[in-house]
């Protein structure tokens, strides 16, 4: 191989490593979630409630009706944290 057929090869790696890698990213992403309320610092919220329309809205810490989402089984473990039922 001359050197241009090494970079070019060479090259060709580092690239297949970055899509390989980009999809490990994508499958930790997929962690199940689920709503958890009471737990929320004021600005923090995910959604909206009865009280706002968008996330970000929440006026004080720990109210009982805003929610962010967490991983599944972590809500439980938090003191405050509730599962917000499905509608």
């Amino acid at each position: 191989m001359n050197k241009i057929h090494l970079m070019n090869a060479a090259i060709a790696g580092v690239l297949a490593m970055g899509v390989v890698g980009s999809g490990a990213a994508n499958a930790a992403e997929k962690v199940a979630m689920e709503k958890c309320t009471g737990i929320v610092k004021a600005g923090k919220n995910d959604c909206g409630t009865s009280k706002h329309s968008c996330a970000g809205q929440a006026t004080k810490d720990g109210d009982a009706e805003e929610w962010i989402k967490v991983p599944v089984g972590t809500c439980e473990k938090i003191v405050g944290g509730k599962i917000k039922a499905a509608k």
